[in-house]
């Protein structure tokens, strides 16, 4: 058997095979099919006129005719009876562990399979090789046999107490509609895992006779699929769902296309379908009408219209029900607080936030904490965000919502990349990004790759940062995708930065703050505002722009960064401001207490880059105010820093500077202990000489966390275990 293709190499196998099918049977054929390309080849090979027109239903196993059918076949005919039937009760049931089904059958008669090289049996299950045997087996077994399956299996597990699971193989054995089964699966599927939700609403679908209901249960059962990572499966349920379109339950079926929209890169149009989707649910379903507002809220911040977005959540938001439970509460207030940001009420909108994140705590829905997360980005809080995105994140992978990883690791690497922890934000980025794709969201997963950009510039890697950037293909198109490529071009300008050309940069970063809708990002442009006043500031003379659309832009970009890093009182952006007002003081005075107002704030966080960042612009302020012997002290400590941090451009810049200072730059002396840099052996010096990581951070005025973490390196790189061996190791 070749190597398994992802969906989006299958897709382009059938299109060389047989360009124009249908999307359903598309769908269809990949899902058989399990990733194997000579199944997909053998299937495409065998399919009907009417189903390539779309007039007959795809097919569900192989063809009797095909090679690979017969062969399955053959191999299957050959085993035992009881073989047999153990291997239509595996696949009856993907979820099957081993100890649930030897609970209804005999060992051998696994053994018998397993031998026939038909199954790989495991704690996890049983695996059919190939993939496509599992539908062989269970559509060429007689109806009774199947039904007799699926009853054995309820039995089973409801006696396990797997009520949903129980509940999804009686439906599946049942003959005809049955409306208390349909309602029983609709209430059972709310707490459920992704993929078995998606079968209990689905089968809910089918057995009732109640259309409005049916299609409620189709717009559910595709976000479950959605939320498993079945994106294709997804749209065909939500074209189920649409086909009636007067239901109030199409409305939800409409909020679901936009959110997909929105995850694979279409923001404006997610946009407008989701202001849709809540007006229309607005008088129906209150919550619902809310969580489409959220999602017009994310899709706003990326294609602009602002002002649309704000007008009709004051409308829905006039509504107001009493006893509203929290997590409609917590709805309200990110709404509330988003719209307050928009229309520049930072006041109001950290007031509503805040309300968001005191809630957080007892939430334990992921999507939620996704949300409370990113009102914690908002507010400036990294850390807080961080760990509700690391929650978030923890509880979709229990509950197989596989498409809300990647979602919350999003929001876990921009905290990090904002709060200085880039380690921690490389990890995030680097998972959310494979993830993303392998869900279908490839808006996210270029979002995920702009994070990969920014932090490759930030210490100077530009082979990495291209790289990363082509990835992303931002540039495929003449606007490409708002959030994405605002961090590419972000990513780009601190190249520009790092390579000592401001004028470039400001260039670039012009584009992100004055860019058309949708080009920019609000997220990007704040965390952007310190390296667009740092690149003018650079520019010696000033760039040739008319002074005063040139200070429009500038003062546009700054006052409201200057408003919002006040109202978030983290040290982290009271240290960016309070270095922004430094560069943009006239007085020279003034200039200096702000760069020590920044320093102030930098020792109180732990984001030891951006301090060296400070003290490197500090420094050469400082010399060209022709105070080279204060320049020195500044220079140096930053210099020393980003060679600890491996950011070796900034290193070489504070090299340059502390030259011009009048330093002498001696030559750096090879390390007697091998493998390490300088920086590392004066570390594991102090700390062999009895030092504590605090001590060594305040002594080399870092944060103990980056301490910690070179420490870790030293060990690593000299092969020893405790601070007494790295004592004896250095005499």
């Amino acid at each position: 058997m070749q190597e398994a293709l992802d969906d989006g190499a299958c897709r382009e196998l059938l299109a060389e095979r047989l360009p124009g099918l249908p999307e359903e049977l598309v769908t269809a054929l990949i899902r058989l099919a399990g990733g194997d390309p000579d199944v997909l080849i053998e299937l495409a090979g065998t399919l009907t006129p009417g189903q390539i027109r779309g007039s007959v239903p795809p097919p569900c196993t192989l063809p009797l005719t095909s090679r690979l059918g017969r062969s399955c076949r053959a191999a299957v005919a050959g085993l035992p009876g009881p073989a047999r039937r153990a291997l239509l009760l595996a696949a009856a049931d993907p979820d099957l562990t081993a100890g649930e089904l030897l609970a209804v059958t005999g060992e051998q008669d696994l053994v018998a399979a397993e031998q026939a090289c038909l199954v790989t049996v495991t704690p996890a299950g049983v695996q059919f090789l190939p993939a496509v045997l599992r539908a062989v087996v269970y559509y060429d077994a007689p109806h009774a046999r199947r039904r007799a399956a699926h009853l054995d299996l309820a039995g089973l597990l409801g006696r396990r107490g797997e009520r949903l699971r129980a509940l999804v193989h009686r439906a599946a054995a049942a003959g005809g509609s049955d409306e208390g089964l349909a309602r029983e699966l609709f209430a059972a599927a709310a707490d459920g895992p992704a993929r078995t939700a998606s079968a209990a609403y689905r089968y809910a679908a089918e057995l009732t006779t109640a259309a409005e209901f049916a299609v409620e249960a189709l717009a559910a059962a595709a976000r479950q699929a959605w939320l498993a990572g079945e994106r294709q499966q997804a749209r065909l349920l939500l074209r189920r769902a649409g086909r009636s379109p007067q239901a109030p339950a199409h409305a939800h079926a409409l909020r679901l296309a936009g959110e997909m929209d929105l995850r694979e890169g279409a923001a404006a149009a997610a946009r407008d379908t989701l202001l849709t989707a809540a007006a229309e649910l607005s008088s129906r379903d209150f919550p619902a009408a809310l969580e489409a507002l959220l999602l017009a809220g994310e899709a706003v911040h990326l294609a602009g219209g602002q002002g649309g977005y704000c007008r009709l959540a004051r409308r829905i938001l006039a509504r107001r029900t009493p006893g509203e439970p929290d997590p409609v509460a917590q709805a309200r207030h990110q709404i509330a607080g988003l719209t307050a940001m928009y229309e520049g009420d930072h006041d109001a909108a950290f007031t509503h936030l805040r309300d968001v994140l005191r809630t957080a705590p007892v939430v334990a829905d992921p999507v939620a904490l996704i949300r409370a997360a990113n009102a914690a980005v908002l507010l400036g809080d990294a850390p807080v965000a961080r760990v509700l995105a690391g929650r978030a994140v923890d509880l979709a992978r229990d509950r197989g919502a596989v498409t809300l990883v990647p979602q919350g690791l999003e929001v876990a690497a921009f905290a990090g990349l904002a709060a200085g922890h880039h380690d921690a934000a490389l990890a995030a980025a680097t998972e959310g990004a494979a993830l993303a794709r392998a869900t279908g969201q490839p808006g996210l997963a270029q979002n995920h790759l702009g994070v990969l950009a920014v932090l490759a510039a930030l210490v100077g890697d530009r082979d990495t940062c291209m790289l990363r950037i082509r990835a992303a293909g931002v540039y495929d198109s003449a606007n490409g995708p708002g959030q994405a490529r605002a961090f590419c071009e972000w990513a780009l300008a601190l190249l520009d930065l790092v390579e000592g050309r401001p004028r470039a940069a400001l260039h670039r970063l012009d584009s992100i703050f004055v860019g058309p809708a949708g080009r920019g990002s609000l997220v990007v442009q704040v965390a952007a505002t310190p390296h667009l006043i740092e690149a003018y500031w650079r520019c010696d003379p000033p760039p040739h722009t008319p002074p005063v659309a040139r200070t429009a832009v500038l003062d546009g970009a700054f006052e409201p960064f200057d408003r919002w890093a006040a109202g978030t009182g983290q040290p982290y952006w009271l240290a960016l401001r309070a270095r922004c007002r430094a560069l943009r003081a006239a007085d020279p005075h003034a200039a200096e207490e702000y760069f020590q107002e920044a320093l102030r704030e930098h020792r109180r966080g732990d984001a030891d880059f951006a301090r060296a960042h400070t003290e490197l612009l500090f420094g050469r302020d400082l010399r060209r105010r022709r105070r080279p012997g204060a320049a020195r002290e500044h220079l140096r400590r930053a210099e020393e820093t980003f060679r600890l941090l491996d950011a070796a451009p900034w290193a070489a810049q504070a090299d340059v500077e502390l030259r011009a200072a009048g330093a002498p730059v001696a030559p750096r002396p090879v390390s007697a202990a091998r493998g390490l840099t300088a920086q590392q052996e004066r570390i594991a010096r102090l700390v062999a000489d009895g030092a504590t990581n605090r001590e060594v951070a305040e002594q080399l005025f870092l944060s103990p966390r980056t301490i910690d973490h070179h420490l870790r390196n030293v060990f690593a790189r000299l092969g020893v275990r405790s601070r007494t061996e790295l004592a004896r190791r250095l005499g």
